[in-house]
């Protein structure tokens, strides 16, 4: 991944997102929109730096973690403090309403 976007999957989520604030990207690859989210997530991680961890995790190869989060949808973005969750986004967000949900 690019930046400072980390590759999750059901063994290293929890870990991630248990301290601090976290963004995470649930995706697919098939996913026209999720790829579409991609550079703007990119983007984000280089103007945010070590303030919020930010992840990207594969449904098709993390399905227990979507199911965990109920993630219907594609893309889901997920912030999380401290483990839990916070603020939940459904479809392609821009970047200037992701700073806004980090409360940056």
């Amino acid at each position: 991944m690019a930046g400072n976007v980390v590759e999750l999957n059901d063994g290293t989520f929890d870990e991630h997102i248990k301290d601090g604030l976290c963004l995470i990207d649930f995706w697919a690859p098939w996913c026209g929109p999720c790829r579409s989210q991609t550079p703007i997530i990119e983007g984000l991680a280089g103007k945010v730096g070590d303030k919020v961890k930010i992840g990207k995790l594969n449904v098709e190869e993390a399905p227990q973690t979507a199911t965990k989060y109920s993630v219907m949808s594609i893309p889901t973005l997920i912030v999380f403090k401290d483990g839990e969750e916070i603020k939940r986004l459904v479809g392609v967000q821009n970047e200037e309403t992701l700073l806004e949900a980090l409360g940056i």
